[in-house]
Parts: structure tokens; sequence; C-alpha cells
């Protein structure tokens, strides 16, 4: 899931730069709900593997 938001997160910069405003912006938000699911999964991981091993 990472992967994915690491490449629009590429888009999301190759399209600013060649001037694609409305692409560079839905290509930013789609990586950043990606990372942000990521984040919270990875956490929830974290807690259940503690909560196993205790």
């Amino acid at each position: 899931m990472l992967h994915y938001a690491v490449v629009f997160f590429v888009i999301a910069l190759i399209a600013a730069v060649f001037g694609f405003g409305g692409i560079a912006a839905g290509a930013a938000g789609i990586a950043q709900i990606l990372f942000f699911i990521f984040v919270v999964m990875a956490v929830v991981t974290f807690v259940l593997s503690l909560i196993k091993k205790g």
C-alpha cells in the first residue's frame, strides 16, 4: 500500500511540473489517503502483535 502511495505522489509531482494542476491535486489526494491508511494499518498491526506477546 505504501508503494501505491509513493507512485501516486510521483505522478502528482510530474503532473505539477507539466502544469496539470487538477491531475496533480487528485493524485496527491489519493497518495495522502493511501499513506494514512497504511499508517493506521501499521499501528493496528503493531498493537495487535504487542497484545499477542503479552
